[in-house]
């Protein structure tokens, strides 16, 4: 199992699985889309300050570059092929370049830092798979080379402790880590490592400032669903509002001998017909000939899908006259016996650049830290790739490059700055995302908001930690968390603070010095997860502080002296059971305890820091989830002692043990005589 651990085989995210690309040649092309996401993430800003990445060093762990690229000349230094263990990290699969144009490029397209130096690290050939160590072998590297920054734009969909040590190993090299968070969304929980780790910044993925960058609504009867155009559709003028009719598999056959003039129809995905395939292109074409206004093709198997008008079997000539759209099968069928009676819906299809990607991983990943952190453009991305060409591609592998960008222009500017300075930094100046129904996007969608270049190079506060998370309960009703607010270089600030109102909290704070105490006070018995945020606004920025209040049926009560932990339980009825679980932040090492209400804890750590506390809580036929976190600032010397003993492999305790036997019988014996 151990070499399985260490060697195990990690996905690229998003190598291309996200696939929206296509080849440019000529100057021409490249003009029309060349630096849309950087100006729109306000990149102008900084470069009319002069900041471009000069003197910045950025890591890229991926596959590898491309050595020749035109716009990417005399912008590597440095790197090493840790496939084929030399030092020429060429880029067969193109990832790796595509990631580096929207860091570096400084020719016909302009990256987001175009004075910037890169280290290449290749760790994949084919952009596929590549073994964990070599990820580990490429930061090690990175420490030894002099990075200020490390991109990574690949992991996998779980966690990996080995791969999160070198990540935290770099960052206390004072490295900037930037991981993507992966395209596995939209379901929940779907970010793995590096992307995990708590001290490394996640970027998620956005759309991007082009037409292509297109969202729908569809409502019936003030009930809404989720839509999602087909590649292919374009925007329309304003919206359709027209009566639903179903039209079965949307066959020329199918609709014929009705009425479907002026309709929207609701079409089933795939043929009654097996192994009959029957195009996306060729419904939309047959609704219009009947003079339908739009399509709506619902899924033949559970979940959602994402269509394409456009494919390469599509007929010669063929361009896609009304909007078509799709939606899961869940949706779909409710819509169809919505249908028995007459009705009607409004239908519309929109540009919204701001709007995360359907493909962008989500959290949350922990009960006691936020991911991903932020969101940034990562759909429809103008890059480089490889034999000198240039290509358009989508994926939160390149989003993340937009971050590490962004971060060299900080670090230009300020390079005293610690990575986690840099993190607070680019999360707080994050513009707020919304989705086409103009609700603000979940925290674990899109951590704090959308990187915001323009912001982050004028902040003058650093903020930390950059969100908060609070645990109340019946047992529990008022907790108190801080945050650090401090101007860059030290100088004095003055600020205004308001608080966004949610169902479950009353905040008040103090300001002492460099200090703002919180106090989260309950006041609804509402239990559940509830967001709110904190707006501090320093010289005409915003800096957003997300906010989480939890409130739980039940509480931990925890005392902890020298590293020993003792915990109580408070639950609403009579708790029989709890699991304890005690996690070491830095080094995720997990010491766990059962407790009963006759049998207390008794968990000790082996070293200072911050620890997190999760209780599993049987009460009745209910498990019930509570949290809380604290600071041990020194070990006992006994607590250590045991501790050290405790922790010992299997095979020294037993060794250990029989020394001990040993000599306590040759103690009786030499007693005896």
């Amino acid at each position: 199992m151990l070499y399985q651990k260490i060697f195990f085989l990690v996905i690229l995210v998003f190598t291309g699985a996200i696939l929206i690309s296509s080849q440019l040649q000529s100057t021409e092309d490249i003009s029309i889309l060349v630096n849309d996401s950087g100006p729109f993430i306000g990149t102008s800003i900084p470069y009319q300050s002069g900041y471009d990445g000069n003197g910045i060093v950025i890591s890229i762990i991926d596959t590898g570059i491309d050595l020749n690229h035109p716009d990417l000349d005399g912008q590597i230094i440095g790197g090493y092929d840790f496939v084929d263990n030399d030092e020429m990290p060429e880029d067969a699969n193109g990832h790796g370049t595509q990631v580096a144009g929207i860091i570096a490029s400084n020719g016909n397209l302009k990256g987001i830092a175009p004075n910037s130096k890169i280290l290449m690290y290749k760790v994949s050939e084919d952009g596929e798979s590549v073994p964990s160590n070599l990820i580990i072998k490429a930061i090690e590297k990175s420490i030894e080379d002099g990075a200020d920054i490390i991109n990574i734009s690949l992991g996998i969909n779980q966690t990996n402790t080995k791969i999160d040590q070198a990540v935290n190993k770099a960052i206390k090299n004072n490295i900037f880590v930037v991981t993507a968070a992966g395209n596995f969304g939209p379901e929940l929980s779907t970010i793995g490592s590096p992307g995990i780790n708590p001290n490394a910044i996640t970027v998620g993925a956005t759309f991007n400032n082009v037409t292509s960058s297109l969202v729908s609504t569809f409502e019936i009867e003030d009930k809404t669903f989720n839509v999602f155009p087909m590649v292919g559709t374009k925007a329309l003028t304003e919206p359709i509002t027209s009566q639903i009719i179903f039209g079965k598999y949307g066959k020329a056959d199918d609709l014929l001998g009705n009425h479907f003039e002026g309709s929207i129809l609701l079409i089933q995905r795939g043929s009654d017909i097996e192994d009959e395939i029957v195009y996306f292109s060729d419904k939309e074409k047959n609704a219009a000939n009947v003079g339908a206004r739009a399509i709506i093709v619902y899924n033949n198997e559970p979940g959602i899908f994402f269509g394409e008008l456009i494919h390469e079997y599509v007929d010669e000539g063929y361009e896609p006259t009304i909007p078509a759209l799709s939606v899961s099968r869940d949706d779909g069928l409710i819509i169809r016996e919505i249908l028995q009676s007459d009705t009607k819906g409004m239908l519309d299809v929109f540009y919204h650049p701001d709007f995360v990607a359907y493909f962008s991983s989500r959290g949350p990943v922990s009960p006691f830290y936020i991911k991903p952190d932020l969101v940034a453009p990562g759909a429809f991305i103008n890059t480089t790739d490889t034999n000198g060409n240039y290509k358009i591609s989508s994926g939160t592998s390149f989003a993340a490059p937009h971050v590490a960008g962004t971060a060299a222009l900080i670090l230009q500017k300020n390079p005293e700055l610690t990575p986690q300075e840099v993190k607070s930094i680019l999360m707080t100046t994050t513009d707020i995302v919304y989705d086409q129904f103009n609700d603000r996007f979940p925290i674990e969608v899109s951590g704090n908001g959308r990187i915001s270049a323009s912001n982050a190079i004028n902040a003058e506060l650093i903020i930390t930690p950059p969100n908060l998370i609070f645990d109340l309960s019946s047992a529990n009703q008022i907790q108190t968390k801080d945050l650090e607010i401090r101007g860059i270089g030290d100088q004095s600030i003055s600020i205004s603070v308001r608080f966004e109102e949610n169902n479950a909290a009353d905040f008040d704070y103090s300001l002492d010095d460099k200090k703002m105490t919180i106090n989260a006070k309950l006041t609804e018995q509402n239990l559940g997860y509830f967001e709110s945020r904190i707006i501090i606004n320093h010289n005409e920025i915003d800096y957003h502080i997300p906010v989480i209040v939890r409130v739980s049926e039940g509480a931990i009560m925890v005392n902890e002296n020298g590293g020993k932990f003792n915990v109580g339980i408070s639950s609403p009825s009579s708790w029989s059971y709890a699991k304890i679980a005690v996690i070491n932040q830095e080094t995720g090492k997990v010491v766990t305890e059962s407790i009963t209400p006759s049998k207390n804890s008794g968990i000790m750590v082996s070293q200072p820091g911050e620890y997190w506390i999760e209780a599993k809580i049987k009460d009745g036929a209910k498990t019930i989830s509570a949290y809380a976190s604290i600071q041990v600032k020194k070990i006992g010397d006994d607590e250590k002692d045991l501790v050290n003993i405790s922790n010992l492999p299997e095979k020294p305790i037993l060794i250990i043990a029989a020394i001990m036997i040993v000599t306590a019988i040759v103690g009786l014996s030499i007693r005896r005589r």
